[in-house]
């Protein structure tokens, strides 16, 4: 259980909408997919999470444009756009959450530690993104904290 969210409550009603899920992860490493992947019987709803850490990984896996890339940097919620995109259009999913962050340590005025973009991106709709400025928690708790926003991000897409 990711901070009160029942993962195998998601998980059943991804399968009641027969959604598959997909996840596209910068910052937190792979941790949502682990989350969602340590519930039993997994397999039939999650199909896919790309751990795109580099720059580089986010073009060549995800289709992440060099240009939003140069334009917003990493950090940024149209990064995080094209990166749900990019996994829900390479993945057999209905749905796909990003994220793109600085867990920490460092960061600057511009883009402090903390600072963390979301997206969630549905088959037929508009791509959902937003920031969560968690603070300079130290870097397990942002990534534990951004992992279970992303989780909730799911849990409100397979329930909206």
């Amino acid at each position: 259980m990711a901070s009160g969210l029942n993962i195998a409550d998601l998980l059943q009603a991804a399968r009641v909408w027969g959604w598959r899920i997909a996840t596209a992860e910068s910052c937190t490493g792979g941790m949502v997919a682990a989350a969602l992947t340590d519930v039993a019987g997994s397999s039939d709803v999650f199909d896919r999470g790309f751990v795109t850490y580099s720059n580089a990984a986010k073009v060549e896996m995800l289709g992440v444009r060099p240009e939003t890339l140069a334009a917003h940097g990493a950090v940024s919620e149209e990064v995080a756009r094209e990166m749900a995109r990019g996994a829900l259009g390479h993945a057999d999913a209905s749905v796909a959450v990003s994220i793109t962050g600085i867990a920490g340590p460092g960061g600057s005025e511009f883009k402090p530690e903390g600072r963390v973009c979301f997206a969630i991106a549905q088959d037929r709709r508009e791509v959902h993104s937003e920031t969560v400025e968690f603070g300079a928690l130290g870097r397990d708790k942002v990534r534990l904290a951004a992992r279970d926003h992303a989780l909730r991000l799911l849990w409100q897409a397979v329930n909206g």
